[in-house]
């Protein structure tokens, strides 16, 4: 029997307040363990919360980009288990009334996930294992979240990856969040389930906590979705409870029975009044909503004459997106600006944070020069490349590093001249070429290229080279 793979995600998104959100304990990542805490985020008695208010700002504008029903009237909740991260033997968070409800995300092959809800909610501290002993960093306890519950309604791997991508571009585009998954700011709890294909019916789910890597993650849900198969193939039922991903292996193992909504006991949180949004303050949150990833990933294409693929890596960050906009603007190939900022730009940048921090050596202002210096007055890509390197390393403008000699340009017959000459020159490459081997031709265009000092077009000058080499075989 086939059976196909179904997921559901709960992504929690921390939120880019200054202060937690019952408290104005810091919110920011790290610090020494058990600095950023106090009577309230630490649950002691009479301490009471007061609801952060920018924090409802970002759940509506989050809702709002997902297309989601932002309530009128909403209400947060206590939810209860005993956990050493959690000090109050609770979590504050929302259950029957979630500030949003409905809504989806667009995925790269255009199918739409639908959203179940958006709730706020508390984040809980942070367990650390050390020499034999578990200790609690509270820190983290009280700082801001938003759980967003996807409907079961992925059915790969690389879609659920996809789709915790798309989150963490669109939560940055919009400002909620820095999206730093190598800082939890972004981790989801991945539920999975299989059935036989065909079937309506959902089978009974695991569910896989806390994964901060697009990477991990698509090796969990692959482990997980061979794990059941098996075990239903081998005539067992998969039991219904929570794991984990062991990275050491690429597997998952069980770390409790999965809980109901009766276990956690939830009830109307006593110490907070409900959440009123008024039609005025969602009129003004819409009309302050910026441009969101899908729209201008779409108006790259069309304005720019950009690829989907390209469009796709400018807008993840948006940053860059915004570099990219001032350093194309009114350029007849604002693609060459694109294929710079992917290529030479990015290659000196390792990893998320870098790319999230855009702050390269070149200003959006030296780049459009350099470009305008290609199309208005000849400079080969070649030459302009070479400049561009030299830039990132000095932050000086490109003028420094080009001579009158780089903008005279080299005509098709001057070209073809100099390609006939090293041809002439390296007849054994040429030999070597019409005998199959291809590297041969490369070798010959680097003579070229260095001939001309650079001033030739890669692309011309291997054009060139083949007709030849087609005229005297």
């Amino acid at each position: 029997m086939e059976y196909e793979l179904i997921c559901g995600l709960e992504t929690h998104v921390e939120l880019a307040t200054a202060s937690k959100l019952f408290c104005g304990c810091a919110a920011s990542f790290g610090g020494e363990p058990n600095t950023r805490c106090c009577p309230v985020c630490l649950g002691l008695p009479g301490a009471l919360p007061r609801l952060n208010r920018r924090a409802v700002g970002y759940a509506v504008r989050t809702g709002l980009a997902l297309n989601a029903r932002v309530m009128p009237v909403s209400r947060m909740a206590r939810k209860n288990y005993t956990y050493p991260d959690l000090p109050k033997a609770y979590q504050i968070t929302q259950y029957a009334e979630p500030i949003c409800r409905g809504g989806g995300l667009r995925l790269f092959n255009g199918r739409v996930v639908p959203i179940e809800r958006i709730q706020i909610e508390e984040d809980a501290g942070k367990l650390i294992r050390r020499d034999g002993k578990l200790w609690v960093d509270y820190n983290r306890a009280g700082v801001p979240l938003l759980e967003i519950v996807s409907l079961p309604a992925i059915y790969s791997a690389e879609e659920a990856r996809d789709y915790l991508e798309r989150m963490q571009q669109l939560v940055r585009a919009i400002g909620v969040s820095d999206g730093r998954m190598q800082e939890g700011s972004i981790r989801c709890d991945v539920n999975v389930s299989v059935r036989p294909k065909g079937s309506t019916e959902l089978g009974a789910r695991t569910e896989i906590k806390n994964m901060n890597s697009p990477a991990f993650m698509v090796r969990a849900i692959n482990y997980e979705y061979r794990r059941q198969v098996e075990v239903l193939r081998a005539g067992g039922a998969v039991v219904r409870e929570t794991r984990r991903y062991v990275e050491q292996n690429g597997t998952t193992a069980p770390m409790r029975g999965k809980e109901a909504a009766d276990d956690y006991r939830f009830f109307p949180e006593p110490d907070l009044p409900p959440i009123f949004v008024t039609a005025e303050e969602l009129e003004a949150a819409r009309a302050a909503l910026p441009e969101l990833p899908d729209d201008r990933c779409r108006r790259f294409v069309t304005q720019f004459g950009l690829t989907e693929e390209e469009a796709g890596l400018l807008v993840r960050y948006r940053r860059v997106a915004d570099y990219f906009e001032e350093a194309a603007g009114g350029l007849k190939n604002p693609s060459l600006v694109a294929r710079w900022l992917l290529g030479p730009v990015y290659s000196r940048m390792s990893g998320d944070a870098a790319r999230e921090n855009f702050a390269p050596a070149v200003s959006a202002a030296q780049l459009h020069e350099l470009a305008g210096l290609v199309e208005g007055r000849g400079l080969s890509t070649h030459v302009a490349r070479q400049a561009l390197e030299k830039m990132l390393d000095t932050g000086e403008p490109c003028r420094r590093f080009l001579t009158e000699q780089d903008f005279a340009g080299l005509d098709s017959a001057a070209l073809r001249e100099i390609c006939r000459v090293v041809l002439a020159r390296d007849s054994r490459a040429a030999a070597d070429y019409r005998q199959g081997k291809e590297r041969a031709l490369q070798a010959l265009l680097g003579a070229v290229m260095r001939e001309t000092r650079g001033r030739a077009e890669p692309a011309a000058a291997r054009q060139q080279l083949l007709s030849l080499l087609r005229e005297n075989p």
